[in-house]
């Protein structure tokens, strides 16, 4: 198991940075799966926004997600948010919260 940082890390959006959406689907998923690849991780991360999305069944950073729940990250999902993209049954990762 990682080192847990007890640290929070929030993702409020399913892109990163502004500009063209593709790109930033590839910088967001770099980013998560650069988290599974360091020592030590955060203690909790927490999304909300369209960030909920990466936790869905199609999500191309599910594995990531899985395995940092795995080595002791909580993964915590914004309800509100879920049910307002209508995925709350495609949730694969994490566990659906509140804020």
């Amino acid at each position: 198991m990682k080192l847990n940082l007890g640290e929070v890390l929030v993702i409020a959006s399913n892109k990163m940075g502004h500009g063209d959406d593709k790109l930033g689907e590839i910088l967001i998923k770099s980013f998560i799966h650069v988290l599974t690849e360091n020592e030590k991780i955060p203690g909790t991360i927490i999304f909300y926004n369209s960030g909920v999305l990466l936790a869905a069944d199609s999500s191309a950073c599910l594995d990531d997600l899985k395995l940092l729940e795995k080595e002791g990250a909580e993964v915590l999902l914004c309800g509100t948010c879920a049910d307002y993209y209508n995925i709350a049954d495609k949730i694969s990762a994490g566990k659906i919260s509140n804020m």
